[in-house]
């Protein structure tokens, strides 16, 4: 967008066609509220088959209000990794200034459980399943797997055998398993929570009490 496009999309916001979130406090943000409004056409119709006029018109606004926020819808989605690479980096520089062991880790996991059932919208997590192609080309995506290096470092040791690094790893997956495997059945997003960290906790209970049927050389 160049200058003066930027500058029409800035009176467009200020004037008549105003992202308006309802809020009664006066202050909306505009930003989540297109986020939230976007995320619901990407999963009922589809991420390529939804365009921005589409989310525009949903919106109530012109094209030019939401460009000023969203020139695409790539940086709509970018907006949201980031947001979630930022929770998960606070999260993840606590742990870090914590013991190396495993009431950490399994403090990391109960918090991380938080995050991820609480995380802005429900269908953030539902994209991010659905469409693993696309967030892989984009370089918020490239940082949010790189990320993920980093809480597997944190939550398992070279120096464990593999059965037990592997059941560190898999205690984080239930918490991601839990939304797509229990999602339609019956209970509470709490229930399923609890579910999660129940076979988390039990997954990094075992790989402590494991023992390597040959030592392992870190460097290896």
């Amino acid at each position: 967008m160049n200058s003066s496009e930027h500058e029409t999309a800035a009176r467009v916001v200020r004037g008549r066609n105003r992202i308006r979130t309802g809020d009664a406090d006066g202050a909306p943000d505009a930003r989540a509220h297109i986020q939230r409004v976007a995320l619901d056409l990407f999963i009922e119709e589809g991420y390529d088959k939804t365009s921005l006029r589409e989310i525009a018109e949903k919106l109530g606004v012109t094209k030019a209000a939401l460009y000023y926020h969203f020139p695409t819808k790539d940086d709509i989605i970018s907006s949201l990794i980031e947001q979630r690479i930022a929770a998960v980096d606070a999260l993840l520089d606590w742990a870090e200034s914590q013991p190396r062991d495993s009431a950490t880790r399994l403090q990391f996991v109960e918090r991380y459980s938080v995050l991820h059932d609480e995380f802005v919208h429900e269908n953030v997590i539902r994209f991010f399943e659905r469409n693993q192609t696309l967030i892989n080309t984009l370089p918020a995506g490239k940082r949010m797997r790189e990320q993920m290096l980093r809480v597997f470092a944190l939550l398992t040791d070279p120096a464990d055998s593999l059965a037990q690094q592997l059941r560190r790893a898999m205690a984080l997956f239930s918490i991601h398993a839990s939304w797509f495997l229990l999602r339609e059945r019956p209970g509470t997003g709490e229930e399923r929570r609890a579910a999660a960290l129940e076979v988390a906790t039990e997954l990094l209970a075992a790989a402590d009490r494991a023992t390597p049927t040959e030592p392992r050389d870190p460097t290896d």
